[in-house]
């Protein structure tokens, strides 16, 4: 659903019965309303922690995310939807029939959802199973990353290197931030369809892991000592067009095929979902079997090539250090993506703010130059390959591109644009002054080469 053909329309509002849990009216009288609920939305576009494991999945109330799915973020077009189960104001967008065809699709995965005949997950099972997806997921993101810096490195292709604008880094971000428009935005609402776990180790385990901003602010942090600060400028500002435009042409292309599969299968889509679905208990402890022992076999073959690979002194080591160490890193960002959206106090002051994305990627960041750091000063070969084993692993999974991006165009194509580039600011400003501080200043200070 494209919004950009709505801006500047103002059609006269349609309204459903009064017998329906959902009502349309306008936006007028209600502005306090609509900004409160645009913040969260915009916030939350990217995860919300285990927030979402703590929501009543059977409840017969539709909210926003129930109804629309997190990816529908546009509530600057002139309609608002009350939601009358759950007294609360949802915005949505004038009614073409692309929207409808869409809405009535989501409502039907919902109705679906409620006719099976389970119980309510045990927290257990719900937590295990999403440490469990994270961490598989966080751990395929590493090696792809690792894959790309390898296919676009000076070794290879050779478009990629530690000494120009294109840092190595960046083949992986704008994948991952292609691969969020399907599956973040556009297909988000199907994969939680036949999962929601699967959703969530999709988007903040592999995505999240697949893209790193830590890495990326720290070879901007290393062409800055070396004195080419034009370069680390345009490095943050190339970084970020692509990105930016990398989940666009991601958003424009997953339109067209999911455009394309509907009119070549049709129906049949709706019977092959509730097919893959898992829903029943049965289902999700056999996934989570599944998932465990992948993750068993992952950090058991991780754990025999470290040891195997230090004794040959190879310079893939730190790759298997960074598998094992790598879910650390996702479940604390996952974690942490329970304050978005939640603001600042109990007034709640800077609610659009998605301040978990925020803290896990100026942190890591923060943790990156101390380690880039301590190698200086340390230079020895145990300390390099536990430090690049934490900075490929644990660094580049708590902090991430993809999310970041994706609440940065969230934030762009709301009512008040200029949040997306003062959230960017924000971000790379604070990540590259306290990096200074701490990688920079001790560099130029002892003259480390």
């Amino acid at each position: 659903m494209d919004g950009a053909g709505y801006r500047g329309t103002n059609p006269e509002p349609r309204r459903s019965k009064s017998s329906s849990p959902i009502s349309c009216s306008s936006v007028s009288g209600a502005q306090p309303i609509d900004d409160e609920l645009e913040d969260e939305s915009v916030s939350e576009v990217g995860d919300i922690g285990d927030r979402a494991l703590h929501s009543n999945r059977n409840s017969p109330s539709h909210t926003f995310n129930d109804l629309y799915g997190e990816d529908v973020l546009l509530p600057s077009y002139g309609f608002w939807c009350r939601d009358n189960t759950a007294s609360r104001t949802i915005p949505t967008v004038p009614l073409s029939e692309e929207f409808i065809s869409q809405t009535i699709d989501v409502v039907v995965r919902n109705a679906d959802k409620k006719q099976e005949n389970t119980n309510q997950l045990p927290k257990w099972l719900e937590y295990g199973s999403c440490m469990t997806h994270l961490a598989v997921f966080g751990i395929l993101g590493v090696l792809t990353r690792y894959l790309l810096q390898k296919l676009f490195g000076p070794g290879v292709s050779g478009v990629t290197s530690d000494q120009t604008i294109l840092y190595l880094d960046l083949p992986s971000n704008m994948v991952g931030s292609f691969l969020m428009g399907w599956w973040g935005v556009v297909f988000k609402a199907d994969i939680a369809y036949i999962s929601d776990f699967l959703a969530i180790g999709l988007s903040t385990g592999y995505l999240g892991s697949l893209t790193t901003f830590s890495g990326w602010n720290q070879k901007m942090l290393e062409l800055s000592v070396q004195g080419h600060w034009l370069f680390a400028l345009l490095g943050f500002l190339i970084g970020l067009f692509l990105a930016a435009y990398s989940i666009i042409f991601g958003i424009e292309t997953a339109k067209g095929f999911r455009q394309l599969i509907k009119r070549c299968v049709g129906s049949d889509i709706a019977s092959s979902r509730k097919t893959w679905r898992v829903g029943s208990y049965k289902r999700h402890l056999a996934v989570w079997t599944v998932l465990l022992v992948m993750l068993g076999c992952l950090w058991s073959v991780s754990g025999i090539l470290v040891q195997e690979e230090f004794r040959s002194d190879s310079s893939d080591t730190h790759l298997w250090l960074a598998c094992i160490v790598g879910p650390v890193g996702v479940w604390i960002r996952w974690f942490l993506a329970r304050l978005n959206g939640r603001g600042l106090g109990k007034t709640q002051l800077l609610k659009w703010v998605p301040f978990g994305t925020l803290i896990a990627n100026v942190s890591a960041a923060c943790i990156m130059a101390a380690l880039a750091t301590m190698k200086k000063e340390v230079n020895t070969k145990t300390c390099d390959i536990i430090a690049n084993g934490l900075q490929l692993g644990f660094l580049g999974c708590l902090s991430t591109v993809s999310t970041f991006i994706s609440e940065f165009n969230a934030m762009r194509e709301s009512k008040h644009s200029w949040r997306a580039y003062t959230y960017a600011m924000v971000t790379i400003c604070a990540s590259f002054c306290l990096g200074t501080l701490i990688f920079s200043l001790p560099v130029w200070a002892k003259g480390y080469r």
